[in-house]
Formats: C-alpha cells, structure tokens, sequence
C-alpha cells in the first residue's frame, strides 16, 4: 500500500503539465503574418488571426514571441477556407443565426534542427445573429470568435502536442 503510494507520489511529481511537448532547445517562436487564399473577402482576416496567436502565445508565456531572423522556430499559417452558413431558422424560415467556420493550415517549424516539428490544419466556428442590428458588425463577432478557437488550439498543438 505504502508502495503503491509513493510510486503514485513520484510519477504525479515527474509530469508537468506546462510545456510537456515543447523540445528544450526550443525557447522562441516567430508568428508572421498568416496569409489568406480564402477569397472570402473578409477585410483583416489575416491580420486578426495573426494578431491572436501571438496574444495567446504571449499569455501562455511557454514561448517567447521573437523576430523571425532571430527565433529558434517559427509557426506559419493559410487561411484555406471561410464559409458563412445559415445555422438557426426563425418563423417563416427566416435565418436568425449564421456559423462562420474558418479553417487554417499551420506548420510549426524548428529551425535549429531544420525540420518541420508537426504540420496540421484546424478549423473552428463562430455564431452571430442575424436579426436587428449591423449585420457587417455581427459577421465580424462570429469571425472573432472562430478565430479565438483556432488560436487557441494552434497554441495547444504546439505547446502540448494535444
């Protein structure tokens, strides 16, 4: 019982939650502008998407965001798809709410090895009403919010290999 115990003991203290798949010679990460061949139209898209993965890597702190010339890797991205689609119907088939689903191709490189670490693509959704209001505005929300999604399980693939 006292065995069973302490070998529990020492394998909860040997596992770390934080970082568990990131290599030791890896310490910063460059985000470049990811780049969009959607043709949806959707005014700084990219920009946004850029803008959130490096939010979420500088909050995760697991690691430093870095000029490209100087960081030991490098996470590129393609915006492949945006699709905008009725989700919710009113009375008299009316569309109350519209998913927005972006899907985005990611490659996470390590550049002191030269070798691409894990390539995949991800996609995720956003709702947004579409009664009353600016629709525009609305869109822009559900963009938002699938952008949230997407960058964090960029983020969650890179840092823990989940």
């Amino acid at each position: 019982m006292i065995t069973t115990f302490l070998f529990s003991a020492v394998l909860v203290a040997c596992y770390s939650f934080t970082g568990a798949s990131i290599a030791p010679h890896l310490s910063t990460v460059a985000i470049p502008l990811v780049d969009d061949r959607s043709g949806f139209g959707a005014p700084g898209l990219r920009e946004l998407l850029t803008q959130q993965l490096t939010e979420e890597f500088i909050t995760d702190n697991s690691l430093q965001v870095a000029d490209r010339t100087e960081a030991d890797s490098i996470l590129e991205g393609i915006i492949v798809r945006v699709t905008d689609a009725a989700s919710v119907l009113g009375q008299g088939e009316s569309v109350d709410t519209r998913r927005v689903t972006i899907e985005a191709k990611f490659v996470y490189k390590d550049m002191t090895l030269r070798k691409d670490v894990w390539e995949r693509t991800f996609s995720n959704w956003g709702d947004y009403e579409t009664t009353g209001g600016d629709i525009f505005q609305a869109q822009q929300g559900g963009l938002q919010e699938a952008i949230r999604k997407i960058s964090e399980d960029v983020l969650l693939q890179t840092v823990s290999g989940w």
